[in-house]
């Protein structure tokens, strides 16, 4: 008998019907955008993990018998990654991109918890459900923390890694004790509550990206904002900011025993080149690359040359008679 299919959860099929909306407007420009987001969400998934239903994309042919498991950053959602998986399924990789629960088309934790530790359970949880022997993870941003968790516990089922803007932050009480207000003010009182993406992408273009980034992905960008559970930001923002996070670590980053690809945006002002650098050096196989040009927003910034990177270190992290 056929395995019935788990199915969807609600902020999926809200945004499903919005795309059919959008379909029977018939808007000029957008058509080929919803006609895009459609064959994407082909290949949605939904599984439960730890009493939470989660929504996953997997895709590509995997002919170079490799598999890239995506994790998203704070306040963020799989579709970041959309220029990416594209990019790495081309080249035969296969991708498995997952929203964080309380993110994206992933259910809320009725519970409230958002710890770092909780999603690492459910990135085990996940790799467990897909039968995931040996696999390559990319990470941006908050994606690391989660990631480093995660690799910490199962050593053995990592092939490399590859962390976008992702550094060691110089901490004290003082940033600790601030830090979490503004930022949780910031986004959960003011971009959250604007119905229009032009202030938010203003506000990305000063603070997050070098780069202009096409409309289609500002909109995906602006999606996220309010498929994110308000609780996930503030209670992310304690985490990232709190000095025993911070001083973690770099014990996390000395312990792993893969190659480790530490890719800096140039311009980036909230993970700066610097701390990066300074992370890697941390690293027994690590790599620091400077990508010039670029802010924090990589994957959609810079989609071509992140998906380049990660390609390039999984070429050089497996066999040779690999099928590349």
């Amino acid at each position: 008998m056929e395995e019935q299919k788990t199915q969807p959860t609600e902020k999926f099929l809200a945004y499903r019907e919005k795309l059919n909306q959008r379909e029977a407007v018939g808007k000029r420009g957008d058509s080929l955008n919803v006609e895009y987001e459609k064959s994407l969400i082909a290949k949605s998934c939904f599984v439960e993990l730890n009493g939470i239903l989660h929504h996953y994309h997997d895709s590509g042919p995997g002919s170079t018998g490799e598999t890239v498991l995506l994790v998203h950053g704070w306040d963020c959602w799989w579709m970041w990654w959309h220029h990416i998986i594209r990019f790495l399924n081309e080249r035969g990789i296969r991708t498995i991109a997952y929203d964080l629960k309380g993110h994206g088309w992933s259910d809320n934790d009725p519970h409230n918890d958002y710890s770092i530790d909780s999603f690492a359970e459910n990135l085990e949880a996940l790799v467990d459900k897909l039968e995931l022997e040996n696999f390559h993870i990319a990470a941006f941003s908050f994606g690391p923390f989660i990631a480093l968790h995660y690799a910490k516990q199962h050593p053995e089922k990592m092939l490399s890694m590859v962390f976008f803007n992702f550094g060691y932050l110089e901490n004290n009480r003082f940033v600790e004790k601030v830090a979490p207000a503004t930022l949780n003010f910031t986004f959960n009182n003011l971009l959250r509550k604007i119905t229009w993406w032009l202030p938010a992408y203003i506000f990305a273009r000063l603070v997050l990206s070098r780069n202009a980034v096409l409309f289609h992905d500002v909109q995906i960008g602006f999606e996220s904002l309010a498929l994110c559970a308000p609780e996930a930001i503030e209670q992310s923002t304690s985490q990232i900011t709190s000095m025993e996070v911070t001083e973690s670590i770099v014990g996390f980053v000395e312990a792993l025993q893969v190659p480790v690809l530490f890719a800096a945006g140039d311009g980036d002002s909230i993970m700066t080149p610097e701390n990066t650098k300074k992370l890697a050096g941390y690293c027994r196989k690590g790599i620091f690359v400077n990508v010039p040009a670029c802010g924090h927003l990589i994957t959609l910034e810079l989609p071509e040359t992140a998906g380049g990177l990660i390609f390039e270190h999984i070429k050089h992290c497996v066999p040779e008679n690999a099928s590349f």
